[in-house]
């Protein structure tokens, strides 16, 4: 699967369940069955319905989740004695 070449064609649900789970190694079978549906590639799924994720695809996943995590300003007062 080939998650990178895909995501504009991903639903916004799917991906954020992508983003949600970074770590994922094997896709679920409904995940592996939207993301199949949307793109037209049916060959990614394996005989229980769920498809392996490749390294790049982990990697790519990780780099987009970790675009969306929302920035935290830190506000340091500091005084002089």
């Amino acid at each position: 699967m080939h998650i990178k070449d895909y995501w504009d064609r991903i639903d916004h649900t799917t991906q954020k369940w992508l983003i949600d789970n970074p770590g994922c190694q094997i896709l679920p079978r409904t995940i592996t069955a939207v993301i199949c549906k949307e793109t037209g590639d049916t060959d990614e799924a394996d005989q229980h319905g769920e498809a392996v994720l490749s390294q790049e695809d982990r990697d790519f996943i990780r780099a987009r989740a970790n675009d969306h995590r929302p920035y935290e300003y830190r506000f340091f007062d500091s005084t002089q004695p």
